[in-house]
Parts: C-alpha cells; structure tokens; sequence
C-alpha cells in the first residue's frame, strides 16, 4: 500500500462518513458513494444509543462530542414491558445508563456537515468492482475510477463482500413490521411508551414502541413466519400487510393493538445475520466496516456502535503507515468484537419472540439494573 492511497468508501451510513471524517482529520483525501441521490431521499430509521467505549469514543476521536450531546436524548433511555394483557411488568427510568439515544437522521446530519464538500459523491451507484494492478476499479455508471483501497460500507446486501467472502445473510426465522406515530396524533401509544422504548412480549409475538426526537416514535410489531411469508409481504400494499400482522396480535390488549392498528406502516423488516464470527483471509487494498462485515439483527443494541468502532480502528490503521498488516490486525479484533456481539444479538432474538419471552425479557431487564 502506497504512503498516500487512494481511498473509496461504499455506503454513506454512519460507518462510512465516520471513517471519511477520520481519516480527512488524518489528512487523507477520500471519496464516499452513496446511491442515494441525496441525504433525504430515504428515512434513515429509528432511534440509536451510542455506548461509551465504541459509539461515544468514535465522536470523540472525531471531534464531534459537543455536536453529539448538542443532539442527544439522554433523557430517553428508559425501559418498559407489557405482557399481552396490557399489564406493566417494569418499569425504569433509565437513571445510571450512560446510553444517550440520537435520532439516526440527526446522526448523519453531524458526520456529513463534517465533511469537507463534495466528499460523498450522491447518486452514485457502483455497478461493478474488479481488480487494477495493486488496487481497484469501481464502475459507476459506465466510467471506471481507480483507487488504491476500497472500504465496503455498504450494509447488509454489500457489493464489496464478494470480493473477500461467499457469505451472504440468512434469514433468522423472525420479521418486524415498522410503524411510525406523531405524539400529538397518538397519545395512547405515547403514554404507553414512557421515556425510552417499551415492549410488549408473549406467545412469539412483540410489540416495540423505541421514542424518538421531534415528537416522533417508532414501533415494531415481530412474529415468527416463513420466509416465502414475508417475501409475499414485501410484494403487498403495507396495508394489507397491516391487516394481516394484526390477526396475529388478537386477543391481545386493545390499547397494544393499537401500536398495530393507528401509525403510519413504513416497512416490512425480515431479521438476516451473516454467520457468527464471520471473517476473511486478508486481501490487500479491499475491507469492510459495519453491516457490510457483520450484519446481525437489532436484539444487541450494538449495530451501529459497532460500525463507529470498526470505522476508528480501520481509520488508524489505515493511518499507521504499517501496510496491508496494520488493516489485517483491524480485521482480526473487528471480528472477534463482533462475534460476541452477534451471539449476542441472535441470542436476543431468540428470546424476545419466543413462547417464554416476557420471563426472558424481564430477567433481562432486571439483569441490566442490578449490573
């Protein structure tokens, strides 16, 4: 690897302009391509909570902290739980987490204003990747550009995994159905919500209401179905998928059923996850960050904690001036971080939508506050 490589990041996520931001601090020129025409073309999701040692480090270490807090919801990291009936197991306001939640919009608000212009190329869709002497060619509508290294960032369907391995995400068994609600229109699920998120769990089904910013929640209704079941799903109207996820949910708590029922339907969200402890053989100028590495259902808290932690190290790596080797060490601890994590992550899954969940999210709970 040259003293100076040339740089392209796939995928303007939090991951991607995180490790844009860092190595532009490092004195790196970079370029990001991001298929998106621009930054609102798309909803950027929900609610995150950056940890202290992954997500927090990263905005430090970008000089982004002020920004962050400027944005932040410390005061939303509380936890409820319902059982079907609509009865409160737990409760707790969240004091003692040091979790604060940002919306994701507002996250990538803060890394692309950190950006010097014209570094994400929008609307840039990379058709093709292959190898050009000791780096790579990226064709993107029809043109060829070299560069010297190429970072997938660029989730779980990654155009760069093939490059390093044949492994694609599998679906895990389990499917959320993802609402949104303003607070002034909907003031049963906003009571029910409290101050942080709150689930209702039982008999294989879970109900998510996570609060957002700007008077904003967002709610998740998950079941076990097949997988031919929920490409059906993708191909209907949300309406009718609606419909059909509440003749799930009967016979639970009316006011539960509403989380279902009232909101706006955004999107059918089948859980996948690449293996546990999924990894690569080195391959000089070509790596990953993030989903693109190792996508895992939401059920650990750590997605995109994740992507900000492996976007610091690679950044220093590919900061180090100590070659190919330097990348292959982030590789190796990016890995092992991860792997904990998905067993993690999948072992949440496993337990949120099962016949026992509302013991099992309890005894998680109560974990959590006596830690």
């Amino acid at each position: 690897m040259t003293t100076n490589p040339s740089i392209a990041i796939i995928g303007g996520g939090p991951g991607g302009l995180m490790l844009a931001r860092l190595l532009q601090r490092g004195g790196r020129a970079v370029a990001v391509f991001e298929r998106d025409a621009h930054a609102g073309e798309r909803p950027q999701g929900g609610s995150l909570d950056l940890h202290a040692e992954t997500g927090q480090r990263a905005m430090r270490l970008a000089g982004l902290e002020a920004e962050f807090m400027a944005e932040a919801r410390p005061e939303d990291q509380g936890d409820r739980l319902y059982d079907s009936a609509g009865r409160l197991v737990f409760d707790h306001d969240g004091a003692g987490h040091d979790r604060p939640e940002i919306d994701r919009t507002a996250l990538r608000t803060i890394l692309l204003a950190a950006l010097a212009p014209g570094t994400v190329r929008w609307g840039r869709r990379v058709e093709a990747i292959r190898p050009s002497g000791a780096g790579w060619e990226l064709i993107v509508e029809g043109t060829a550009q070299r560069f010297d290294v190429v970072v997938g960032a660029d989730g779980a369907w990654s155009r760069v995994r093939p490059l390093l391995s044949d492994a694609v995400p599998a679906y895990e068994g389990a499917t959320l159905f993802e609402l949104g609600f303003d607070v002034a229109r909907h003031p049963r699920v906003d009571a029910l919500t409290g101050h942080g998120k709150m689930f209702a769990a039982g008999d294989n089904r879970l109900l998510i209401a996570q609060r957002n910013g700007a008077g904003h929640i967002r709610g998740y209704a998950g079941l076990r179905v097949p997988e031919a079941t929920v490409q059906a799903w993708q191909a209907m109207p949300l309406e009718e998928v609606r419909t059909k996820v509440l003749a799930e949910f009967a016979g639970w708590a009316p006011e539960l059923q509403a989380l279902i029922a009232e909101g706006d339907a955004l999107a059918v969200r089948p859980m996948v996850a690449l293996p546990i402890g999924h990894r690569w053989e080195p391959c000089q100028g070509a790596t990953l960050l993030g989903d693109a590495a190792h996508v895992m259902s939401p059920f650990s808290g750590e997605g995109v904690n994740l992507a900000l932690a492996d976007a610091a190290d690679l950044a220093e790596a590919l900061l180090s001036g100590e070659g190919w080797e330097a990348v292959a060490r982030y590789e190796v601890a990016m890995a092992d971080r991860a792997a904990v994590a998905a067993e993690g992550a999948a072992q949440g899954l496993r337990l949120s939508i099962s016949p026992d969940a509302l013991d099992a999210v309890l005894e998680h709970y109560r974990e959590r506050v006596l830690a």
